[in-house]
């Protein structure tokens, strides 16, 4: 099957999406399938080669953050090129709605079209406003998915129609089989907490982590705070009481080798995101290295780490936003070695169903469904 993924958002910068977009690729590649990534690209001399540039992209604020997109009347011959010297079977389009290659992607592709909707936000002005305009076009998409319940909803309040939700892949064994890196192993006097975002995203939660590490070093005065992720580290101490900006260690980006490393090797992994979140990918990925994790209580991060509801949760949880709740949730697990033992082979177990031999089948199955004859 000839498979052409447009990416909205710019492949050198590290992103969910397009760790997304990145794995689907690889794997239909290694499946004998064929597959290309058209996508914004600054750095076009490092690109894997399965991987088009539509050019440089631009910084644009969108859901919460500020997004690299592209768009204008070059992208768009840029897209059409790609879309003639491909000739897809199909055509899926991450994000449609966003204002990137997506969109122009969605204009010009005719045949079978497949979207994954990734975003999480029921109030969104900027869709309600887009849909009238994008409705013929959303019309030609052929399958939907969604990447969690709450992206779905998304899509339904907004869009219109349903979506099978199939949710992100990680490549748990990279993650499973991870070597402790000694720089980041906790010891009982000097435990280690690791967080993972942009720093200076607010949604990303850091600040909520730092108030309740303050009240962490107040217990257990060795304790470190590793901080991996781009933005800038000056604001971010600045932000801080001294006693939390003394015990943090600020990684920036790392390589997704390091990422797996510090995951194995934390004694816990804390995301307090405070919303904005349609899956929480990155739990998954602390989860499949057996790092037990602490995480706010958004609806989204719930379904990660409870199969069901109700079910035994695969992790801690505390109340968004709540500082204090986070701390004795943080120092309880730091003072229990056998729990943290349980949640992280816990969090192993459930994080198999999110491998991408689970996912990316599902995803074929949808490009089987609209290739049909008669499906479109």
């Amino acid at each position: 099957m000839r498979v052409g993924i447009v990416c909205p958002y710019s492949f050198d910068v590290p992103g969910g999406v397009q760790f997304h977009v990145r794995d689907l690729a690889e794997y239909l590649l290694a499946a004998g399938h064929h597959a290309s990534v058209l996508a914004p690209a600054d750095d076009t001399e490092n690109l894997p080669d399965y991987l088009v540039s539509c050019g440089r992209a631009v910084p644009v604020r969108y859901n919460g953050s500020v997004a690299r997109l592209n768009f204008g009347p070059v992208t768009a011959a840029r897209v059409n090129r790609w879309l003639a010297e491909g000739d897809f079977d199909v055509v899926h389009i991450h994000e449609p709605v966003t204002p990137s290659a997506g969109i122009l992607a969605l204009w010009a592709a005719s045949g079978p079209i497949v979207a994954t909707f990734h975003t999480s936000n029921l109030r969104s002005r900027a869709m309600q406003a887009a849909y009238p305009v994008l409705r013929p076009s959303l019309e030609k998409i052929t399958g939907r998915i969604a990447v969690s319940e709450d992206a779905r909803r998304t899509v339904t309040t907004h869009l219109g129609g349903d979506a099978v939700v199939i949710p992100n892949g990680v490549r748990v064994a990279a993650f499973a089989e991870a070597e402790r890196d000694p720089r980041w192993t906790g010891t009982p006097e000097r435990p280690t907490v690791a967080f993972l975002g942009r720093i200076d995203e607010p949604r990303k939660g850091l600040h909520v982590l730092s108030a309740a590490f303050d009240r962490v070093l107040s217990a257990r005065p060795g304790a470190r705070l590793l901080i991996a992720g781009p933005g800038s580290v000056d604001q971010a101490r600045q932000r801080m009481t001294s006693a939390v900006a003394g015990a943090s260690e600020f990684l920036g980006m790392i390589s997704d080798v390091d990422k797996a490393r510090l995951f194995a090797s934390t004694d816990l992994y804390a995301a307090p995101q405070t919303g904005g979140e349609s899956f929480g990918i990155v739990l998954v990925e602390a989860m499949a290295a057996g790092a037990p994790v602490v995480a706010s209580d958004l609806p989204a991060f719930v379904r990660v780490l409870q199969a069901e509801p109700g079910g035994t949760l695969a992790g801690e949880l505390f109340p968004n936003e709540d500082a204090d709740a986070l701390a004795e949730r943080l120092l309880a697990l730091l003072g229990d070695a056998a729990e943290r033992a349980r949640l992280g082979a816990a969090g192993r177990s459930r994080a198999r169903i999110f491998d991408w031999s689970v996912v990316a089948e599902d995803i074929i199955a949808v490009y089987e469904t609209v290739t049909h004859p008669g499906a479109w």
